[in-house]
């Protein structure tokens, strides 16, 4: 992240006004790798499950809340469009329980592995609604 664009980012989402219960920066730069671990395991799981070989469409919905989740960070932060980023943060959510579902008749570990990031979207969710709402 250049200088300019770390400037311009923190100014802007600085000066949003934001829930009482957003959390430190650093506290997303903990939680993301532990999710993504999570999720990483929750596909591996899934992957190499004999119900899934040698691909299965479960994955679909994985890859495509995957896809979503990672143009989100660029949606919110880069473009400061917090509406459409609230748009796309329910199309993850609705992706990921749908994945949650497809996993659980597949592994039930493999879907329950998905239940922290899920509940993190929710808390994104909250967190994405208060800063359109207030701003």
């Amino acid at each position: 992240m250049t200088n300019q664009y770390r400037k311009s980012f923190n100014d802007w989402y600085d000066k949003l006004d934001k829930s009482q219960l957003t959390p430190p920066k650093n506290v997303f730069r903990i939680v993301w790798p532990i999710l993504y671990t999570l999720m990483i395991i929750s596909l591996i799981i899934i992957w190499n499950n004999k119900k899934c070989r040698p691909y299965c469409s479960p994955l679909n919905l994985f890859f495509i809340q995957l896809v979503i989740n990672l143009f989100w960070t660029t949606i919110f932060f880069k473009l400061k469009l917090p509406k459409l980023a609230l748009i796309m943060i329910v199309i993850i959510l609705i992706f990921s329980i749908l994945t949650f579902l497809t996993f659980y008749d597949i592994s039930k570990m493999g879907s329950y592995l998905l239940i922290p990031y899920i509940m993190w979207l929710l808390f994104a969710l909250y967190l994405n609604v208060y800063i359109v709402v207030n701003n």
